[in-house]
């Protein structure tokens, strides 16, 4: 078991404790799924989180805020257990993130089949030629009578090929570079929407290449005002980076178990790895990668639910530190075991495929580096 300690640090309330007991108790029950056909198992486990009532914290409920504390508990329980539970989990917040804090009432009515795991959601930012340069998007929302009509591509879109309405960024024109986006609700069987390719990568997930061909949708299914798509984005990644972040450090939390485990079991000759200075070391500088993790990811998750307005700062430091040292905490694990540690089967393999990933999405770690530097420098 990891160490739990840091669920007396002053960032919780013992709310937060019970819903971390709660996250655990579910995962030992249903943890690790199979990941041979990712699509089915994302479809059961939206269902299982949402029947088990965790799918709540996804969204917002009228009225109330998401608590990203709670939010980063979740995702740092379930990725200790299984990346795949935590990218389920993740995508129905990420997903909706735009409609829990700006959708309409009736956009809203999709947010509780979110909750409630009978919709998956997906979250359409990128694109081919774009990346993190969300200021060139370059799909477009032309206006027409009734509403607006979109034309495009965007890829690398998680739970693509098996959401059920995707929140889409197109370029509306109300001015140049980031001013001029808007962000819309978009039905995954809206005519014109197709699935051009779905994405392989090496920790298995849907994600996939999407098109939009002369879509039509009416005017209720634009989010905020036209041309707040670029502060609508920000708003959602500024919640969802420091989870990001705790998926890391869940990572990295199970690879140190790994390792521990490892070190100490007895070897022929006597002793274990563990009595060695070097490996004592190692042991040391784990730890040390994890706690300064938490402490970053719990802090902007903190202040966010104190009532600042952005932690954009916070939070880039959170998801860029927690992100580079689970790799550099998983590599280690991987050292440890030896030949075993690249060998399909063993946890700490999969854990390098999984972590990867992290230090790209939501912002690639160079981008958090500029977000962090602009803060300094302002």
């Amino acid at each position: 078991m990891s160490d739990r300690s840091f669920l007396n640090w002053p960032f919780f309330e013992d709310r937060h404790r019970a819903l971390a007991a709660q996250v655990e108790a579910w995962a030992a029950r249903h943890l690790p799924v199979d990941h041979g056909d990712a699509d089915a198992a994302c479809r059961a486990l939206v269902a299982d989180l949402g029947a088990a009532g965790l799918l709540r914290h996804s969204g917002a409920d009228t009225g109330e805020v998401l608590d990203v504390r709670s939010l980063c508990l979740i995702r740092e329980t379930l990725a200790r257990h299984d990346g795949l539970a935590d990218f389920a989990f993740a995508m129905q917040g990420l997903g909706m993130g735009a409609i829990s804090l700006f959708g309409t009432s009736a956009q809203r009515g999709w947010l509780e089949r979110t909750r409630a795991g009978r919709a998956i959601s997906g979250f359409a930012l990128t694109e081919p030629g774009a990346g993190s340069d969300v200021a060139h998007t370059a799909t477009t929302a032309e206006r027409v009578p009734g509403g607006f009509r979109l034309n495009g591509e965007k890829t690398y879109i998680s739970n693509g090929g098996i959401a059920d309405l995707y929140v889409i960024f197109a370029r509306t024109g109300e001015a140049p570079g980031a001013r001029g986006l808007s962000a819309f609700l978009l039905p995954a069987d809206t005519p014109g929407l197709s699935v051009v390719e779905r994405i392989e990568v090496i920790a298995p997930h849907p994600l996939a290449h999407l098109r939009l061909t002369d879509v039509m949708l009416p005017e209720a299914a634009l989010i905020g005002r036209a041309g707040e798509g670029f502060k609508i984005a920000m708003s959602v990644l500024d919640v969802f980076r420091s989870t990001v972040g705790a998926a890391a450090l869940g990572f990295a939390r199970r690879a140190l178990d790994e390792a521990l485990a490892r070190v100490q079991r007895p070897r022929v000759g006597g002793g274990t790895l563990a009595d060695h200075q070097m490996v004592q070391g190692h042991l040391a500088d784990m730890a040390l990668e994890i706690d300064a993790a938490a402490l970053l990811v719990y802090r902007a998750a903190w202040t966010k639910d104190s009532g600042a307005a952005r932690v954009s700062r916070e939070a880039a430091m959170a998801k860029l530190y927690a992100t580079e040292a689970a790799q550099r905490v998983i590599d280690t694990a991987l050292q440890l075991h030896g030949g075993d540690g690249v060998r399909h089967g063993f946890a700490v393999e999969s854990l390098y495929r999984e972590i990867r990933a992290l230090r790209i999405y939501e912002g690639a770690s160079d981008v958090q580096r500029v977000v962090i530097a602009r803060s300094v420098l302002g």
